[in-house]
């Protein structure tokens, strides 16, 4: 979903530039990628964990990047190019769709409302509701017990390097679409510069 389906990658950034800046925590656009992918309850920790802080509990700084998160997906959130394209594509061959995100639940209704895509995903997961986020697979791996297919039958896309290792633990075909790049996306069975470049005869055959 994020940096996938919408442009909220510079949103994250907003938010946790601004809330860990309140609890005395600087930080750069450069150093919100170390923690791109993560679950957000790991980005706090991981922060607290090499600049402690007093005051906030991590839960607190935790909502608060969520609120702001709430507001600027509502309000700035941008598809990414071939995105919408690429969901509704997929659905029109009727193969079932589901978000597989390390977001807070509570966000994904946000940002999908924010690029209009709402109604093309009946199934949501959210890595805040299993034991471990990615790269840990779990939250693909629910998503597909929910679907009611294998893994290996399965197309995870992916725009982070967390979510890259993820899907392939789960044994699942994994398309790229690194806003990044690196060598380790090398392990994606797909990689692309957009969903632009989305060709669905050679991931899904023809119809």
């Amino acid at each position: 979903m994020d940096g996938l389906l919408v442009d909220s990658e510079p949103l994250w950034r907003a938010a946790e530039i601004e809330v860990f800046g309140g609890v005395g925590v600087t930080l750069t656009e450069d150093d919100c990628g170390q923690t791109t992918g993560l679950r957000l309850d790991e980005v706090v920790r991981f922060w607290f964990d090499r600049r402690p802080w007093s005051g906030a509990s991590l839960e607190a700084v935790h909502d608060r990047i969520v609120e702001a998160m709430a507001r600027l997906l509502l309000t700035r959130s941008v598809p990414l190019p071939g995105a919408v394209e690429a969901v509704r594509g997929v659905a029109a061959r009727g193969i079932p769709l589901a978000v597989a995100t390390s977001s807070p639940r509570a966000l994904i209704g946000p940002a999908l409302a924010g690029v209009g895509l709402t109604d093309a995903f009946p199934l949501t997961c959210s890595a805040e509701d299993e034991p471990y986020g990615k790269p840990h697979p779990a939250v693909y791996l629910r998503a597909a017990e929910r679907l009611g297919v294998p893994p290996t039958a399965c197309v995870a896309f992916e725009d982070s390097l967390n979510g890259v290792i993820a899907a392939k633990a789960a044994r699942m075909l994994c398309v790229a679409v690194p806003e990044r790049d690196h060598p380790g996306f090398g392990v994606a069975d797909v990689r692309l510069r957009s969903l632009r470049d989305l060709d669905l005869d050679a991931i899904f055959g023809p119809c």
